[in-house]
């Protein structure tokens, strides 16, 4: 037991400081009368746990058993370890998740509070190795919003290490308004659309590293809002650094950048990660006019992308995600987009690149497509982007001319793809 709160302590150690760090005996779930017998709730015995750690700080563990939890919060100061064995199992009755307000496709709207939800918390964890999933029959589009398996809101040193989740039909991890955020070492399993495994919503200074990720819809989905709310709001998310992940949807994108951006969205990096199945797209950059703000600076690196049926890369300014009814209006209202970098990339896809749904009245300033191999059945459509560079792109395999474009000016136009 030592142990563990020691390597639970070391944690805390990558974070800011701002806790001072205590040496406690951890809490232990049992001892506040939680049974893991799978039938029984537990509910109120995690809260006990977690509110009597948060006075002072300190780590909750749950050992191995079977812990049926309706929606628990965690409070400042606090990690939750969930150990070899451990399984959160999400209630099926709705009323054991709260109605609050929560953010959903870019609007704040009443909502079922999180199975694990956080607010106003700082240097707050949930590690493993244990294992939480979501109640299956809780999933779907209905309103009030259905609950997500984690949601932290306006938290700041947030981290996510080292469990597996399951759900079907809503999103898995949703951290929302926090600064600091740190998911790792996860592994993330959902089925069936709107299935997404992490949203990152209007949040500063992320990292998501060493995940294994297999969604029914987006693995990853940047966002920050959409219509005038987000505009107004203007909270972007940036500074996002995707690292060393294994991705695999079966609906749309690997990585989804938008639509909801109406925050903006900048400082993006996406390096050395492998997409094994990308049913639309392993990379996805998406809005429309009406969401306003900007998607800029965003660059992947040594990727891998081994099976993508739809294609490498799109990128639709035009018409992506719904309109909002209260759009940014005007010329203002159209994303303002620049500065892509795409280097060290081996296909096998569909389409290469699909950027060709751009406005004429904002093209994208800066695009780079560098040191690209494999093979693809169609190869790149540009159209109204300016500074582009094209180089060491060697594909095969594709029907049809390696390049079409409209209102393109650049370097490497040339370009045959042989």
């Amino acid at each position: 037991m030592k142990q563990v709160w020691l390597a639970a302590i070391s944690l805390t150690l990558i974070w800011h400081t701002g806790w001072a760090i205590v040496e406690r005996a951890p809490f232990n779930v049992r001892a506040f009368g939680a049974t893991g017998d799978g039938t029984n709730r537990d509910t109120v015995a995690f809260q006990k746990a977690l509110d009597t750690c948060a006075v002072g700080g300190g780590t909750v563990i749950v050992p191995a058993g079977n812990y049926l939890i309706g929606s628990i919060e965690l409070k400042s100061r606090t990690i939750l370890l969930l150990e070899q064995g451990a399984h959160l199992l999400g209630s099926p009755d709705l009323e054991d998740y709260p109605i609050i307000k929560v953010r959903w496709e870019g609007k704040w709207i009443d909502g079922h509070r999180a199975l694990l939800f956080a607010h106003d918390a700082n240097h707050i964890a949930i590690i493993g190795p244990g294992t939480i999933s979501g109640n299956p029959a809780l999933g779907g589009r209905q309103m009030p919003r259905r609950p997500v398996i984690i949601e932290s809101i306006s938290c700041t040193n947030v981290q996510f290490n080292g469990f597996t989740t399951e759900h079907h039909s809503m999103w898995s991890i949703h951290p929302t308004y926090c600064e600091n955020v740190v998911a790792k070492n996860l592994t993330i399993r959902s089925t069936g659309g709107n299935g997404d495994g992490i949203d990152v919503d209007s949040c500063q200074h992320v990292r998501i590293e060493n995940c294994d990720i297999a969604t029914g819809d987006d693995c990853i989905a940047l966002k920050s809002g959409r219509g005038l709310e987000g505009y107004r709001i203007a909270r972007p998310t940036e500074d996002v650094l995707i690292s060393r992940c294994t991705l695999a949807d079966s609906i749309f994108a690997c990585i989804g950048i938008g639509s909801e951006t109406s925050g903006g969205i900048r400082d993006v990096r996406i390096e050395d990660c492998k997409f094994t199945r990308a049913r639309t797209y392993a990379i996805y950059i998406k809005s429309r006019p009406g969401r306003g703000a900007f998607i800029e600076n965003i660059s992947a690196t040594n990727l891998d992308v081994t099976t993508a049926p739809g294609g490498f890369l799109r990128v639709n300014l035009l018409n992506s995600g719904i309109q909002d009814p209260e759009p940014v209006s005007g010329d203002e209202g159209i994303p303002a987009a620049r500065n892509y970098r795409f280097s060290g990339v081996k296909v096998d896809c569909g389409t290469l690149v699909d950027a060709a749904s751009i406005s004429p009245v904002k093209p994208v300033d800066g695009f780079s497509l560098v040191n690209i191999n494999g093979t693809c059945r169609t190869a790149i459509a540009l159209a109204n982007i300016t500074h582009v560079e094209l180089r060491n792109i060697h594909v095969t395999g594709f029907e049809g001319l390696f390049l079409t474009h409209t209102n393109v000016q650049g370097v490497g136009l040339e370009e045959t793809g042989k």
